[in-house]
């Protein structure tokens, strides 16, 4: 796994990615927030592991621009601080969106667990995306099956889970050999062709 280490401390940076590096993992290393920012505005990261405390940009700031973006994949943030572990300090990483939290000093074992924890949640997601972009969709009648397994028109499946609206017309094709057909099985003369789009 490609692992982002943010770490201003060089011992403790030098430390992280040698034990990292051991476990086969790609380590890219930066001394501050503001340089992990610029560095994943053009380089995709699943996994950083960042000091809280640092110069210009801290941990937390990092994280709150992570979360912040719109675009991109899940990024799995892990904290370290040699601030405790206390309900205030919990609360603040959990608020700027930090998905684990070490203290200093700790064991590698630890962090070695918490990483294999990341990949395992970050497959898992990248499962459920796949799952979620596949439509069970009826060969004949064009329904689709919703997660509740009922069977509902694609306009009906598509409106309830975004905020397109349909407004519904013929297709020259389907003028052509549905409609046309049938006006001149009714003796009605064929107009030019459909009309413009109705609400």
């Amino acid at each position: 796994m490609k692992i982002l280490i943010v770490e201003d401390n060089l011992v403790d940076r030098t430390v992280l990615r040698q034990f990292l590096q051991r476990g086969g993992h790609e380590v890219v290393e930066v001394a501050d927030g503001d340089q992990a920012w610029s560095l994943l505005q053009r380089d995709p990261f699943r996994l950083v592991v960042s000091d809280w405390e640092m110069p210009k940009a801290t941990g937390l700031d990092l994280c709150r621009r992570i979360r912040a973006r719109r675009e991109g994949e899940y990024v799995y943030f892990i904290l370290i601080s040699a601030n405790d572990a206390s309900e205030e300090n919990q609360q603040l990483a959990a608020e700027a969106g930090v998905d684990d939290f070490l203290t200093k000093p700790f064991k590698m074992l630890e962090l070695s667990v918490r990483i294999r924890v990341a990949e395992r949640i970050l497959r898992c997601g990248a499962q459920v995306r796949r799952l979620e972009g596949l439509l069970p969709i009826c060969s004949y009648c064009k329904k689709i099956r919703d997660d509740r397994n009922y069977w509902q028109q694609i306009e009906q499946f598509i409106q309830e889970r975004t905020d397109s609206e349909f407004s519904h017309s013929v297709c020259p094709d389907c003028f052509e050999r549905v409609v046309g057909r049938q006006l001149d099985a009714l003796g009605i003369p064929t107009p030019e062709g459909p009309g413009p789009l109705q609400p």
